[in-house]
């Protein structure tokens, strides 16, 4: 087991978070190290052409459309899926706030409509912000079971 300082944010493995830009309140993320990047569900994903004649990336976050976004400030990547495929993933860096305190997060934009989650944070933000997972931190989250036995 190793040291850490106490200056160190304690996350659980589910976390109530906020993304301001995009309406998003009091979501219910899922905090998995298993993971290297987090991700956000959209129910609609699609590059346009904006009024200034530049790519653009239309989003609709969470199914909320009052919070539909395009931007042109974006990044199109390749990431291997579960099974294995390549998938072409867009990415924005956005403001979440978790535990009260505002960090920014480069996070994948998916359809996450068949997950329970619809926000993933990964290793990758946790490392950034040098915070350690306590899977007893938040467990009424966690309805996956929570501390019933095998």
């Amino acid at each position: 087991m190793t040291e850490h300082d106490n200056s160190q944010v304690i996350v659980g493995s589910f976390e109530l978070v906020d993304i301001p830009a995009l309406g998003i309140k009091q979501s219910i993320a899922k905090v998995d190290t298993g993971a290297y990047s987090g991700a956000l569900h959209c129910s609609q994903i699609k590059e346009t052409i904006s009024t200034s004649g530049q790519k653009a990336l239309y989003i609709v976050p969470s199914d909320n459309y009052a919070h539909s976004l395009e931007t042109t400030d974006y990044i199109v990547t390749y990431v291997r899926s579960s099974t294995g495929h390549r998938v072409k993933r867009y990415l924005i860096d956005v403001d979440i706030v978790v535990q009260n305190q505002t960090y920014e997060i480069r996070i994948g934009l998916s359809d996450r409509s068949s997950m329970k989650h619809e926000i993933l944070i990964g290793r990758r933000f946790l490392r950034q912000n040098e915070m350690l997972v306590d899977v007893n931190v938040n467990e009424k989250y966690d309805t996956d079971g929570g501390r019933s036995l095998l």
